[in-house]
């Protein structure tokens, strides 16, 4: 609906941008189906009364308009369009997702757990909000390349090399592992804290390894290679995909050409020692990029992966999914990529709150960093239970129930926004939840099974208030895709799949449908194929699995 009321703007006003034009729900049936009010906003941009814009706009639109008070759009469609509209969209392979996105590249920065340790419930935010929006420009168009910037370089390989090598036994340096890795890591930081003189063969074995020590290096590798090798394990149980595993390590090599510029630009400047970039200017502070011991930081290394992606890629838009905590952070790198001329690339942060465990902060001190690997185990635990208490026990099915719905748990708030996970709510059957929405489509295929036959040259016939009101919200379903992108939210995606099943529900209960007479039946039997496919493709975008028996 957006598309046939921004068409008709453009056709009343060529040559100016309506892609910001939204049609609504009309809030009352009185005021017809949907409504729009955007001619208000355009006033002054098209300096004519915005009643006037309304009239020339609803005079070219193939539907029914009627303009009213100071120029609000008041739209009513017939069943007739309604059916030809379904139609269209049952018809179109990507179910009306347009592919907007043609011809341009996006690079989305997510998930990044840190090598030699395990991921936790805290790594899944970014993984399943980053691997959605990932997914859902794909369905745009859009060329994207999805990169895991690992957290690989720095001090943390010292301790861990000089652990390795005093903290394991021989039998765990042999059969190495990332759990090895932790404990190594662990048990050499807390020695550190106690000796000074093993703190100092720590930076010592760092040196090696910056200098490119054979043997550091050759360590070095192994430790990446094994936690990699963990973390795909972990994301093929997610159904989480990369095209790049680029680590802080990947831009040691173009960081002092960053600062160097920096400096050529007259951006940074000395300060007791280390070289800053003065940003109070702007109400941001001071960032560092470089500091007194001659290291770099993450802005620094920002730089240059900024530097990088624009030179190999030529992306349109870099979006990186971290938790809100460093929006500072991103605010000073994206003023600062600015002023080295990086403006012909949009700078995304995608923020998201933190995540509470059953009500408790998820905390190393308070033992409540429950490992990822124990939470999604628990989930295909407690779904394989209640599989089994219904006869239909599955390994295969438990995993795509269990791991939707911790995906589903999280991608159905806000980013934004802190959440806590629970079990219960998590795994209802009923409710906004993932195992609610994939009922939902078990049950439609079990219907379309029990049908058996359906006459393809049979129409959309929507007559009752049930059936319209499931129509015009299949019809939204482009437009929710859409908007999901423009403000990087899964959950306005998940939100309309949740609202879809819920007047799947009403038309199904009030709505009889295999013991109708033969049109009624078939129109209102493809009413219920269409709705499977889009809560499939929603569900697949969301990367949630849609079993059709459960």
């Amino acid at each position: 609906m957006d598309g046939i009321v921004q068409k008709a703007f453009e056709q009343a006003f060529p040559g100016e941008d309506f892609s910001f034009v939204r049609v609504l729900p009309a809030t009352d049936a009185k005021f017809g189906d949907f409504q729009c009010n955007d001619a208000l906003k355009l006033a002054k941009r098209l300096k004519l009364p915005p009643r006037a814009i309304a009239e020339k706009v609803a005079a070219l639109l193939p539907i029914q308009a009627e303009v009213a008070g100071p120029g609000f759009l008041n739209l009513t469609v017939t069943p007739e369009w309604l059916g030809s509209r379904l139609a269209a969209l049952e018809s179109d392979a990507n179910l009306g997702i347009a592919r907007q996105g043609e011809g341009k590249t996006v690079v989305i920065d997510y998930s990044s757990p840190n090598a030699a340790k395990q991921m936790h419930i805290g790594h899944i935010r970014s993984t399943v909000i980053g691997s959605a929006i990932d997914r859902i420009f794909r369905a745009l168009g859009y060329r994207v390349v999805a990169d895991n910037h690992l957290g690989d370089w720095g001090t943390q390989f010292g301790i861990l090399i000089k652990g390795y090598r005093e903290c394991l036994t021989d039998e765990e340096r042999e059969n190495l592992s990332v759990a090895n890795l932790e404990k190594c890591y662990v048990l050499s930081a807390a020695r550190a804290k106690e000796s000074e003189e093993w703190k100092s063969s720590c930076r010592e074995e760092l040196v090696r390894l910056q200098q490119g020590d054979a043997a550091n290096m050759e360590l070095w590798k192994r430790f990446i290679d094994i936690s990699i090798g963990e973390f795909e394990r972990m994301y093929r149980k997610l159904g989480v995909k990369f095209d790049t595993y680029r680590g802080e390590s990947y831009y040691n090599a173009i960081m002092p050409g960053v600062v160097d510029r920096l400096i050529e630009l007259g951006l940074a400047k000395e300060s007791e020692g280390a070289l800053i970039v003065d940003l109070n200017d702007e109400g941001l502070g001071v960032a560092i990029v470089r500091k007194s011991d001659g290291g770099y930081n993450y802005t620094t290394s920002d730089l240059a992966c900024v530097k990088s992606r624009v030179e190999e890629y030529a992306p349109e838009r870099i979006i990186y999914v971290t938790d809100d905590r460093q929006q500072l952070h991103f605010r000073q790198f994206f003023d600062i990529a600015a002023k080295m001329g990086y403006t012909g690339v949009k700078l995304v942060h995608v923020p998201f709150g933190l995540m509470s465990y059953q009500g408790k902060a998820i905390s190393t001190r308070e033992g409540n960093l429950i490992k990822l690997d124990d939470l999604l185990s628990e989930a295909v635990r407690r779904c394989l239970a209640t599989l089994e208490e219904r006869g239909n026990a599955s390994e295969k099915l438990a995993e795509e129930i269990g791991y939707g719905a911790v995906k589903y748990a999280d991608l159905s708030h806000d980013p934004a926004t802190a959440i806590d996970f629970n079990w219960d709510k998590a795994l209802a059957l009923d409710g906004n939840s993932g195992p609610y929405l994939q009922y939902a489509y078990a049950r439609v295929c079990s219907l379309l099974e029990k049908a058996e036959t359906l006459d393809e040259s049979a129409g959309f016939a929507v007559e009752s208030p049930f059936e319209k009101q499931l129509a015009l919200q299949l019809l939204k379903f482009p437009s929710a895709v859409v908007r999901a992108a423009e403000v990087y939210k899964p959950s306005v995606l998940a939100d309309f799949l949740y609202q879809t099943c819920q007047l799947y529900s009403s038309f199904y209960q009030n709505s009889p449908i295999l013991k109708s007479e033969a049109q009624v039946r078939n129109a209102r039997l493809r009413l219920c194929r269409l709705f499977g496919r889009v809560l499939c493709k929603g569900l697949d975008l969301l990367g949630i699995a849609a079993p059709s028996h459960i």
